[in-house]
């Protein structure tokens, strides 16, 4: 009887929850001496404020959210946002700086933020370092929404506890007033979440992704940054229709792309792509329009996932899988590379694409091209845009590469030129011959996986599995790691100089031949490449003039005669 594996047999154990330090059941912020003494110099100034400018509300200082919550965790942040209850940002910094420069202080890079709603900057505020702290100067507020919008319809001054409750989660709307040195949590939860390790909202779920949809994603990204679980009412308003579609109408996609990068980063991209996966919100975040006319329906979500937790199983040195261990060649590279694994997570979130194109105007091109561009608008930073499509595509060059594949007499010619593939080794969109091996194998189980059962038949994934472990093996035994990303040995000036020739298209001809003599000839030098071209050109098998133009091109091109 065959042995099936089910997803939890191959889900490697979660990152630990990030929990407090153990302070004897209290949660306390321990500062840093810089932080200390910003702590002193606002209490010092507000209360000089006071005194010498009547005519001006007693201002009030508290430093908000993602801060004060990383202390509370036992970690360090230079990222500070100083809450203000009853003052502009860009007016405190215009009194606070020359009070900090008399007693000494260098204040830098002080700028002005202007508002910009879609990028969540709903009033100016103001930046400065000081004391290598990045400090943010904003003032408390209360928010209300539209219907069709995630960008307020009104922002005004709101008390600590309004500002609290407008944020995304409870461990987010924390409060450190400078003046008392203590915590303030005025959603009641905050603190207690913190200890238990709960993503919950501060007002209702469904009032706060309807006001904004974007803290949606929110959640899922600090669920998977700090290994908390969501709260179940929370997880319940996700799937209901008008928070999904707010998910598409009411967020640029430029906003839904940051959250996934970060997502992408994170210390758990598994559990952020399993928790889309859970609550349903594949089809919303990578998102494709109709618009697009994708050539075909996509494959089930599922498989993204299913895509996911193999890379990861593969790639855990901590967990030992029940698939057989891969060779080393094909996991070394993602396993050393930030950048490759990212690229791997989220192809594996776009293994639904992996077969549909789309029309553009010269020829279909990829489906998941179109989601990264437009869909979610990661452009090509980390070369998300130029890298992971090609990695989709790899499957179709390199899946289960057998010897019949390799067939040609000369093995390590015809193996670097399959390696050597745009698809499958890129120095411009940085893929690796073994990462996308590696995704191959992954897009090869996803094939056997059985969606009806939710299991794969380990015998089938084993025999899979040893063909490319084979193909690596291939690899190392010829020699090829260094060969396959190496450059032609003569490079486009070279080759025309050898052969007395202008530049012109017949160059990528004769390119490829240098790289497949010297795949056969690893102790070749140029001068035997060299003559090996002139063989090829005497010989008839490269030719090395241009195809001539049409007599109506020609034509064309005539200088006209002067009367």
């Amino acid at each position: 009887m065959s042995i099936r594996l089910s997803l939890a047999d191959l889900t490697p154990p979660r990152k630990p929850r990030v929990v407090p330090p153990d302070s004897g059941g209290t949660l306390d912020i321990q500062l840093t001496p810089q932080e200390d003494r910003l702590c002193t110099l606002l209490d010092q100034f507000t209360n000089d404020l006071k005194e010498k400018r009547p005519d001006l509300p007693h201002v009030e200082c508290r430093i908000a959210g993602g801060w004060v919550r990383d202390k509370l965790l036992g970690g360090d942040s230079n990222d500070i946002d100083i809450a203000l209850s009853s003052m502009m940002g860009i007016a405190f910094a215009e009194l606070f700086v020359p009070f900090i420069e008399e007693r000494g202080l260098e204040v830098r890079n002080v700028t002005k933020i202007a508002r910009n709603p879609e990028q969540s900057k709903h009033l100016e505020t103001c930046k400065a370092t000081l004391m290598g702290l990045e400090i943010d100067f904003v003032n408390l507020r209360s928010e209300e929404y539209a219907v069709d919008s995630r960008i307020p319809t009104k922002v005004e001054f709101g008390t600590p506890s309004q500002d609290a409750m407008r944020r995304d989660i409870t461990v987010n709307a924390l409060f450190y007033n400078v003046h008392t040195r203590s915590v303030e949590d005025y959603t009641g939860k905050g603190l207690d979440d913190l200890r238990k390790g709960v993503a919950r909202t501060p007002l209702p779920p469904r009032e706060t992704f309807l006001d904004d949809p974007l803290r949606v994603l929110r959640c899922i990204r600090f669920a998977s940054r700090f290994g908390f679980e969501l709260e179940p009412s929370l997880k319940e308003s996700v799937r209901e229709k008008d928070v999904k579609d707010g998910l598409v109408s009411k967020i640029s996609r430029d906003r839904v792309g940051e959250e996934l990068d970060k997502m992408l980063k994170g210390r758990d991209p598994l559990h952020s792509l399993q928790l889309v996966e859970e609550l349903g919100v594949h089809d919303e975040i990578f998102y494709l329009a109709p618009s697009a006319k994708p050539s075909g329906p996509l494959a089930p979500r599922k498989t993204s996932v299913i895509a996911a937790t193999l890379i990861a199983a593969l790639l855990s040195r901590e967990f030992k899988s029940p698939l057989p261990e891969l060779h080393e060649q094909l996991t070394s590279h993602a396993i050393a590379d930030l950048g490759t694994r990212r690229r791997l997570y989220l192809a594996a979130a776009l293994t639904p694409f992996r077969d549909v194109s789309c029309p553009e105007k010269k020829k279909p091109i990829p489906a998941s091209e179109v989601v990264i561009r437009e869909g979610v608008k990661l452009g090509n930073q980390n070369k998300y845009l130029s890298g992971v499509p090609l990695l989709l595509q790899a499957h179709t060059i390199l899946s289960r590469p057998t010897e019949e594949a390799l067939s040609d007499p000369e093995h390590r010619v015809a193996t670097g030129l399959l390696l050597r593939d745009k698809h499958i080794s890129n120095t411009l969109t940085e893929a690796h011959w073994s990462a996308s091996a590696l995704f191959c194998l992954v897009q090869d189980l996803v094939n056997l996986w059985n969606l009806e059962s939710d299991t794969l038949d380990l015998a089938a994934a084993s025999e899979v599995i040893e063909l490319y472990n084979g193909l690596a093996k291939k690899v190392e035994e010829l020699e090829l790691e260094d060969a396959i990303l190496a450059p032609p040995m003569l490079d486009g000036k070279e080759v025309c100089a050898l052969l007395g020739m202008k530049p012109g298209v017949w160059m990528s001809n004769a390119l490829a031949k240098v790289v497949e003599w010297q795949l056969g000839h690893p102790t070749g030098t140029k001068e035997e490449c060299g003559e090996f071209i002139k063989e090829e050109v005497k010989g008839g098998r490269l030719v090395v003039r241009d195809v001539k133009k049409s007599s109506a091109e020609e034509g064309g091109k005539k200088k006209k005669v002067k009367a």
